[in-house]
């Protein structure tokens, strides 16, 4: 089975008689290179009898233009240190534990410095609860360094100081005592920040907080807090489950705040004869829906349906629905796995109504649930819409004497920001805590500005009992003060934040330096105070029969969601973000609607290749309520029919630089924050044009991801499920493995480190962060969208998408036996049309690429420089000031993972993603070399962290311990897809993972003898 299947990258792949596919699938670069430019005129060129010395003079650039290129660097003026502080060592790197907290990405993170600058983030593997670092985390340490942040308070527009800031805060304070002051807040979750709140009031018994998360869960949080009498949301814990069944929540990605991938990944590992079984029903084609056992595209009216439907065959009662055939037996299934799996079961709800969520509550207590936990909610969204709503009621009333933003962006977030700009001109004190000017800060008399988190104090209660610390890894680069000094001083305090913070914290025993260096503590009661709300209570007959009886009321429903790369657009202006492609669409610097193949032929929405494969596609116009934006259109395959998907968090443009100012605001369309709505939608005139690699770098269609299914597996047949490749040898067939069929002369690699890679397709949910990860540690360019299209992005590792179109062939077969008649879901008139079109319910599987590091490496062999050469500890070196940028590497090399440098991206102003300044070049890891015009680079297996290990261990006089060895991507994984270690050592992790019986080489017929393997994924169906 794990050879019969199609995969393809894109619809435009399954196209036969596509010319232009087939060309991009034999040639290396889609645009042709202009020799001319580099060897000068042809007919000398020709004429001319050259030496090899004479040719390497002429081949890419010349010898000594490239290698002055490749030598070339940034010049920046060093002042040496008068006295060097006594903690800080040159070359040696320093880790710090903190808190990202920004209101939308909360996360536990240890903060790496280099000479007393923040350059890496890595996640907090000690905490237990809410450490994982998503790729936007990783992405976050280029925000300390961006050079749009605010530098000074502002006064009226104009730069100032605080003593006359604060002079003039509190007059008007005092001016409005008889009024409402009101506190705008993102979610802080901080037990420190809701006790100075309380102390605050006592200076103003008149103010009160609103909270108001950008993108948040009021129909979660609702339902939570009227059953459970806390506002927070049910944590999930997957390692052990065995049956998920999820309606429309992406739990793989940003549901609820993710971070519940890396034990749902656990689970997803076949380990002792079990893995979890997932079925998903959702709209959008999601990350959860991507890593699916089964998935099932359906409107958000029918999951409305399909949960009234799996509440009355798991709890009881009586639902009525016009669910299809074909979902009515799913539904059925998935019940009975549920009540097989009982307390191993669970159902998750990503539909925004508070009826909905609270049957899938009555749902998993039904089943007695271990994999939802209910006595420790995650508290890390607070918000509610009915209070933003009522706020803005208010300051249209005039009551509203004082608002004071903080962490948010009504201005550009809030649904119906006319209605907010206009109550906003109502209030006569209007302040905004903000680190950049941003569309509130613009419209605010008075911006205290605030640092960014690396350089802040604070605790954060991601989850009850557990309380993460936040320490400054960096002093304050700027003239910035926080939130919580700003209250202390404005209340007449004379004590710091840090004071404050550490004499209100409780570590339950454990010292205040112990627990810093922590970065958390365990809290024996929650110290984090929710926020005041009237909640409604539903009857759940009542939401049963709503539910049943659910109707779409419009043309087509709007599917809202946010990107695993932008987020709510908190880091709009961070360009490792928006060039992050998107794991289903593999877009970049964009966002759009995505719509079925059968909607767009309906609506004559169109997407094409032209001839270099960039792909373009047709504008469409969404209306809603009055509110009506032009945006481009991806036809996605796996999104339900009716249904148009949106991603939040574009289309910035106050204080965002104008390369990042990408995509439509979608916020106007959040209505209430609901995230589904009643849309129209009609194509536009004009052409979009994408900047999507989905067929990049393509592999030609060859053995590349290998599946199959659990049944086979368990037979543990190896020759049925992960068969070695066989080549020709006299006309017999032979492994090819063998040193009979081997052109290389092997040598000794037992001696020393032998570096080695293992991927667990199971593992992998394509979340991305191993991108992010990697971009920071190798100082990898950001090229723009132009270059993009132009297949020129700088990534050295890459997360490939397959599609493939049913199980197996076998499967079709079987389909076709099985029609019956003409009509129905089993007639072949339908039934035929349904393999006609595999994009409409395809199956998903992700793939990290990166280079092999091939010990019968090819691009070796065709360096006319040996610029690439290989290492006994198995690593493939790239010497950069050896290249010529001749490209015969990248054409040699069967899995097209080398990049060539076409332009100085550093200090270049084509290129401004914050490496044309100073500051920008800040977060430049000094350990890598920065690459520059010319030259070809791509992974180096991360060399400089393999050697720092070793070098401690030298200096340390002892053994390296099995879990030591690490590289950036590794590191970045928390689902553990990534294993990384020596092979020579018997003992290690990645030396038993290579005698698993699902270990793979990618396309091991070359025989280019690859350090990195893959484990080939297994589906539970």
């Amino acid at each position: 089975m794990a050879t019969t299947k199609k995969y393809w990258k894109s619809t435009a792949q399954l196209d036969t008689s596509n010319e232009m596919i087939k060309s991009l699938e034999q040639n290396e670069f889609a645009t042709p290179v202009p020799t001319e430019e580099f060897l000068g005129d042809d007919k000398a060129m020709e004429s001319s009898s050259t030496t090899r010395r004479d040719f390497l003079k002429y081949v890419g650039f010349s010898t000594a233009a490239a290698s002055l290129a490749a030598c070339e660097g940034p010049v920046i003026n060093s002042v040496p240190y008068v006295n060097q502080p006594e903690r800080l060592i040159p070359g040696i790197a320093n880790y710090y534990a903190t808190t990202i907290a920004n209101g939308y990405d909360f996360a536990s993170v240890l903060v790496k410095t280099r000479e007393g600058r923040p350059i890496k983030i890595e996640g907090n593997r000690d905490i237990a609860a809410r450490g994982n670092a998503s790729a936007r985390v990783h992405a976050s340490v280029l925000g300390l360094y961006d050079n749009n942040r605010l530098k000074t308070p502002l006064v009226k527009g104009k730069e100032s100081t605080w003593s006359e800031l604060d002079k003039e805060v509190r007059q008007q304070l005092n001016a409005n005592a008889g009024k409402q002051i009101v506190f705008l807040t993102q979610t802080f979750a901080s037990p420190s920040t809701a006790k100075l709140m309380e102390d605050f009031k006592a200076a103003y018994p008149n103010v009160r907080q609103v909270t108001y998360d950008t993108v948040g869960e009021d129909a979660a949080l609702d339902a939570f807090e009227a059953k459970y009498f806390q506002r927070g949301l049910a944590d999930y814990d997957f390692k052990d489950a065995e049956c998920i069944v999820s309606i429309g929540a992406d739990f793989v990605g940003d549901w609820q705040g993710g971070s519940f991938d890396t034990n749902y990944a656990q689970s997803r590992v076949p380990k002792n004869g079990k893995m979890s079984h997932h079925v998903q029903f959702e709209s959008n084609m999601s990350l959860a829906g991507a890593n699916a056992d089964q998935r099932y595209p359906v409107t958000p009216t029918e999951q409305k349906q399909i949960i009234a439907a799996l509440y009355s065959k798991v709890v009881g009662g009586s639902a009525n629905s016009n669910l299809s055939d074909k979902v009515s037996k799913a539904v059925e299934q998935a019940a009975q796995k549920l009540r097989r799996a009982g307390s191993k079961g669970v159902v998750l709800c990503g539909l925004p109504d508070q009826g909905a969520q609270q049957l899938a509550l009555e749902i998993n207590e039904q089943l007695g649930s271990t994999i939802i936990d209910t006595a420790n909610p995650i508290l890390t969204r607070q918000g509610s819409r009915r209070a933003v709503n009522q706020l803005v009621k208010d300051m249209e009333s005039g009551a509203v004497g004082a608002v004071f933003v903080a962490g948010v962006d009504p201005f550009y977030s809030y649904d119906d920001n006319e209605a907010f700009a206009k109550a906003w001109k109502n209030v006569p004190l209007k302040v905004s805590l903000a680190s950049r000017l941003d569309a509130t800060a613009e419209q605010s008399d008075y911006v205290a500005t605030t640092p960014h988190y690396l350089e802040s104090w604070g605790d954060v209660e991601m989850k009850k009992g557990t309380v993460s610390l936040m320490q400054p890894t960096i002093n304050t680069l700027f003239d910035t003060r926080q939130l919580q000094d700003s209250l202390l001083v404005w209340s007449g305090s004379n004590e710091t934040y840090k004071d404050y913070l550490k004499t209100s914290s409780t570590a339950n025993g454990s010292s205040w330096n112990q627990s810093l260096q922590d970065g958390f503590y365990t809290a024996t009661l929650s110290e984090t105070s929710g926020t005041e709300s009237e909640v409604p209570t539903i009857n759940n007959a009542a939401a049963l029969r709503d539910l049943g009886a659910s109707k779409a009321t419009g043309d087509y429903e709007l599917v809202l969601y946010t990107k695993i790369s932008m987020g709510d657009g908190t880091q709009a202006n961070n360009p490792w973000l928006q060039e992050l492609p998107d794991p289903i669409t593999r877009t970049t610097w964009d966002n759009y609607i995505t719509v079925s193949q059968k909607d767009a032929d309906n609506l004559g929405i169109e997407n094409f290749n032209v001839a270099n494969g960039a792909l373009d596609g047709s504008y469409a116009i969404v209306r809603m309520d009055g509110v009506e934006r032009k945006i481009p259109a991806i036809i996605q395959p796996g999104q339900a029919v009716g249904t148009i998907g949106l991603a939040l968090g574009y289309g910035q443009t106050s204080s965002i630089q104008e390369e990042m100012q990408t995509g439509v605001n979608a916020f106007p369309f959040f209505k209430n924050g609901r995230t589904v709505q009643s849309v129209s939608v009609e194509v536009a005139g004009g052409v979009h044009e994408f900047a999507c690699t989905q067929l990049q770098n393509t592999m030609m269609g060859r053995d590349i991801i290998r599946e199959t299914d659990m049944g086979t597996y368990l037979k543990g047949n190896r020759d049925e499920f992960n068969p070695m490749i066989e080549v020709s040898l006299n006309h017999i067939g032979t492994p090819v493995t063998s040193p009979d069929v081997d052109l290389w002369e092997s040598f000794d690699r037992s001696v020393g480190h032998h570096f080695n890679m293992s991927i667990d397709l199971n593992a992998c949910t394509g979340c991305g962060a191993c991108v992010v990860a990697c971009h920071a540690e190798n100082n990898v360019p950001v090229v723009g969208k132009t270059e993009v299209r132009r297949s020129r992005d700088m990534h050295w590792l890459r997360i490939d998408r397959y599609y493939s179109s049913t199980d197996s062939f076998e499967d079709d077969e079987s389909k076709k036996d099985g029609f019956s008649g003409l009509f129905g879901d089993n007639g072949s008139l339908g039934g035929f049309g349904e393999l006609e079109i595999p994009a409409d319910e395809p199956q998903v599987a992700f793939m990290p690429i990166m280079c092999q590091h091939c010990n019968h490496a090819p691009c070796e062999t065709v360096c006319p420089v040996a610029a690439s050469s290989h290492s006994r500890q198995g690593q493939n070196h790239m010497i950069y000031n050896r290249c010529v940028g001749t490209r015969y590497c990248a054409n040699n090399c069967p899995y097209k993972v080398r990049r060539f440098n076409w332009f100085l991206y550093n200090g270049n102003d084509e290129f401004d993603y914050h490496m044309n300044n100073d500051l920008g070049r800040m977060v430049i890891n000094p350990d890598v070399t920065v690459r520059s015009r010319g030259v070809m680079e791509k992974c180096s297996m991360c060399i400089q962290m393999t050697q720092m290990t070793i070098l401690e261990a030298k200096k340390d006089g002892r053994m390296i311990e099995d879990g030591e060895f690490a590289t950036a991507c590794s590191n970045a994984c928390y689902n553990g897809a990534i294993t990384f270690g020596d092979i020579n050592d018997k003992e290690s992790e990645i030396f038993e993972v290579k005698q698993q019986d699902r270990m793979y080489h990618l396309l091991e017929e070359v025989g280019t003898e690859p350090n990195v393997m893959y484990q080939v994924k297994v589906r539970n169906v």
